[in-house]
């Protein structure tokens, strides 16, 4: 039994929402040098509006190196009704790099910044690497010999950060559920078949609480165009 005052002493952890795109059979990528887009313009609103209303935003490295992202909010019109509620205009951004393998040069660091710099958690070993080697402006947390996800948790929620939106890899989206980290969960299914073995799936093999008898609760099905928006509650 845990230490009662302990708990009462950490702070609250943030809502975790995961966000994901993935073809009919379960990838969220191909192999080809340009990212496949998996979803319509619709749905890439719908996340642009998730962003906006997330204080935070985490991908793993992987889905930094292989998709360069910038994590902004696209809409004008959010980003000034965040301003108006005291709200940064752009959500903080989040990675987790095991290794600290993490490029410089990323439009990651170069975006949206500007009210705070990007937090990156990683492990002991990863945090030494990193402070030779980043040279942008970045808060590195390191969380021990090992990546512990709700020690990270605990850390942004000592921030204040309230709602976090997870946008992958795989990897990162296995490691939330498997730990049993997870709030909620979007599934945007787009018409896609990938079928190709070496290409990114959106989970990793794990042990999931409760096993493959557990069930997620279905709560919302949103269909935009082509796009089948599942929203679970694990």
């Amino acid at each position: 039994m845990g230490n009662g005052a302990e708990e009462a002493a950490r702070p609250a952890r943030p809502y975790v929402l995961l966000s994901v795109a993935m073809s009919v059979d379960g990838y969220i990528d191909d192999m080809e040098p340009e990212r496949l887009l998996l979803s319509n313009d619709a749905d890439f609103d719908r996340v642009d509006g998730i962003r906006a209303w997330s204080d935070a935003i985490l991908v793993g490295a992987e889905t930094l190196r292989r998709d360069n992202p910038r994590l902004l909010v696209r809409d004008e019109s959010r980003r000034a009704q965040r301003i108006a509620g005291g709200r940064p205009e752009y959500p903080r951004k989040v990675t987790v790099t095991a290794r600290g393998e993490l490029d410089p040069e990323a439009r990651f660091w170069r975006y949206g910044t500007a009210e705070h710099a990007p937090l990156v958690y990683t492990t002991d070993a990863g945090a030494r690497r990193l402070r030779d080697r980043l040279t942008v402006p970045a808060e590195i947390v390191a969380l021990g010999p090992e990546l512990e996800f709700g020690q990270l948790l605990d850390d942004l929620g000592a921030r204040g950060i309230g709602r976090l939106m997870v946008e992958g890899g795989g990897r990162i989206h296995t490691a939330f559920l498997s730990a049993g980290l997870a709030d909620e969960l979007l599934v945007a299914v787009g018409p896609t078949l990938v079928g190709d073995p070496a290409a990114p799936r959106f989970l990793h093999p794990a042990r999931f609480p409760g096993g493959s008898t557990h069930r997620m609760r279905l709560v919302e099905v949103e269909r935009l165009g082509d796009v089948a928006v599942l929203r679970y509650r694990p």
